[in-house]
């Protein structure tokens, strides 16, 4: 029998947290899984609905005639979601599907539709980390967790924002027709196979405003694209034109780090990364991210991730 998967939709969608789980499980059937998956979008009353970007979606089901077994229910996000999660007849209907459902999925803030189903009483769960805050003081039985990409517990899997639920996707793949198969369908949809649901969802080049110095700014895009150079303080401020005490004191004020420990931490990520993304050998990854030697890569790594680089590597799917 086909692999059911069932993706509740409402008004204000985010149509990325519908696309992105649609296509990976379309593309895992392209590259063979057996069985294969099939993909339905189910809304009330099997209305036609808007999503957040202005796109039309088309339901194919109606949510209250959905019966029969049920392989993966998923909730999407979206700024509709506080809406969803007030209306009684998609909240009952989630709460019906997902006692027949082999798992039950949320991408990003449809966790607010699970949680007010029922479902989530008890649990850690992951949403987005914007909006973690005003879900949680909604619902205090639940422990929503801002920090990690995705949470697989049991039957229940739920993920951050938008492309963290291609994350998960790819995690369901893997478990349900092995790694291989999973990264066949990573390398279509030309992405990482896949992050680890432990990875934080804010990258440390993402989580602070840019830089108001300019200076700043341009030997943060240096050290990003260079991390096998020399980036000394010395270094950096030698290309700069300025004094390494005048250094410390720009990074310190910009970035709350000093440049040493800023470097070494673009450094680490870089390498999280290639340690998901690729099969490359330690010391290789070592030279390329700047490090030295593979033993203080592997103090890098634990200093910043709290585990081992083949953990994290064994964790990633590699």
């Amino acid at each position: 029998m086909n692999r059911r998967v069932v993706i509740v939709g409402y008004p204000d969608v985010e149509l990325l947290d519908v696309a992105s789980p649609g296509d990976a499980f379309a593309s895992a059937n392209r590259a063979g899984a057996r069985p294969p998956y099939t993909v339905e979008l189910a809304t009330v009353a099997a209305a036609t609905i808007r999503s957040s970007c202005g796109i039309t979606l088309v339901a194919q089901r109606e949510l209250e005639r959905i019966t029969g077994p049920v392989d993966t229910l998923i909730v999407a996000g979206g700024h509709g979601h506080v809406a969803a999660r007030e209306d009684p007849r998609l909240v009952d209907e989630v709460r019906r599907i997902a006692r027949g459902s082999r798992r039950v999925v949320s991408i990003c803030t449809g966790v607010s539709v699970l949680a007010a189903a029922g479902l989530l009483d008890g649990r850690r769960v992951a949403t987005h980390w914007r909006h973690a805050a005003e879900i949680a003081a909604r619902f205090p039985a639940v422990t929503f967790d801002p920090v990690p990409l995705y949470i697989s517990d049991g039957r229940l899997h739920t993920s951050a924002g938008v492309t963290s639920g291609l994350d998960l996707s790819l995690s369901l793949i893997a478990d349900d027709h092995g790694p291989t198969l999973a990264r066949k369908v990573a390398q279509t949809l030309v992405t990482y196979l896949h992050r680890p649901g432990d990875q934080a969802q804010i990258s440390m080049f993402l989580s602070t405003s840019p830089p108001g110095s300019r200076v700043v700014r341009d030997l943060v895009a240096y050290i990003t694209g260079n991390l096998d150079a020399d980036l000394s303080a010395a270094a950096l401020a030698a290309r700069a034109g300025i004094s390494v005490r005048h250094l410390r004191r720009l990074f310190t004020g910009q970035l709350g780090t000093t440049p040493g420990r800023y470097v070494r931490a673009a450094r680490t990520e870089a390498v999280a990364h290639l340690l998901a993304s690729s099969d490359l050998p330690l010391d290789t990854i070592a030279r390329r991210c700047g490090f030295g030697s593979t033993e203080t890569l592997r103090e890098a790594f634990r200093d910043r991730y709290g585990t081992s680089p083949a953990r994290g590597r064994q964790a990633a799917g590699r």
